[in-house]
């Protein structure tokens, strides 16, 4: 009695385990290319937050409704197509695998920005080190700071001076 009443209750543990709800498609489901496209997108805008968030504030940033007008999307469409994509997980592994390339691609090019701009900064420091004038040679040269130091002239002209009378 006890082997029927188990193999029962596993058979009906399997039983009410195979149904599985899925979200259906969405009419206004996001083409994968485009959610490719906003999940770089939301990355990097949370990337940014992280980074300075006191600042996006204090500019008036709100990064949300910035996304949705770029894309023409709403966050109920955002929503309804990332539970899809969730749900197939080999299409969203897919989505998530072409986001990832796309940020190491940015990623790249922006060190390779930066380098390039931390050579040229150390290049301008090398020349200020190296230049062996120094501002006061420099100046001394010019005609300005010649006739500054110079006395000023004496005037040839004689100042008139002009009395007038008290008593009237």
């Amino acid at each position: 009695m006890k082997k029927i009443v188990s193999v029962i209750v596993i058979f009906s543990v399997i039983v009410s385990c195979q149904e599985i709800n899925r979200t259906p498609k969405p009419d206004d489901l996001i083409p994968e290319n485009k959610m490719v496209d906003v999940l770089t997108e939301i990355s990097l805008l949370h990337g940014a937050r992280s980074y300075n968030k006191a600042l996006m504030e204090e500019k008036g940033i709100n990064p949300y409704p910035y996304l949705m007008e770029k894309f023409g999307i709403d966050s109920v469409q955002l929503v309804r197509s990332n539970n899809y994509y969730a749900e197939n997980y080999k299409q969203y592994q897919r989505i998530y695998d072409k986001v990832k390339v796309r940020l190491e691609t940015l990623m790249q090019k922006y060190d390779s920005i930066r380098e390039v701009e931390e050579k040229r900064q150390d290049s301008i420091r090398k020349l200020i080190k190296s230049d062996t004038l120094n501002k006061r040679q420099v100046d001394s040269l010019l005609q300005d700071t010649i006739l500054i130091n110079l006395p000023q002239p004496v005037s040839r002209k004689r100042e008139r001076k002009v009395f007038q009378d008290t008593v009237r």
